[in-house]
């Protein structure tokens, strides 16, 4: 069984694609617009196949995120080294993203950092 993709809420759907596509990489479908409910969507595919749909619709509301709460804590992407990390990393700082942490090694041997990015989620970049 593999997770098919991973869906997440944002207020500004334009922006949430941009960022995606200019600093992870990914390609985007058309957007699916329900003119009944309001319902915008894209999906978004990456290398290996994972696939991140991004929604929108009226009536969600946004609420504070603590990065010490329940639920989904982060989605991590694998750039392929250490340098990669570095440079995305410092490419991100330089845009004006907040690095949360790193780039460091974990006590479980990963080189990350965490980034906090669309909307106060976090993007962990990995090897």
């Amino acid at each position: 069984m593999i997770i098919e993709h991973v869906a997440l809420f944002v207020n500004d759907l334009e922006s949430a694609r941009d960022f995606f596509i200019k600093y992870l990489g990914a390609t985007s479908n058309d957007m699916y617009h329900n003119k009944k409910t309001g319902f915008r969507s894209y999906f978004l595919s990456f290398d290996g196949g994972a696939r991140l749909e991004i929604m929108n619709k009226p009536e969600v509301c946004d609420s504070l995120r603590n990065p010490a709460q329940t639920g989904y804590a982060h989605i991590a992407f694998s750039v392929g080294s250490k340098e990669k990390v570095d440079s995305l990393t410092a490419e991100l700082k330089a845009a004006g993203y907040e690095v949360a942490s790193g780039p460091r090694i974990t006590g479980d041997g990963y080189y990350e950092s965490c980034i906090v990015a669309i909307e106060g989620n976090q993007i962990e970049i990995t090897v």
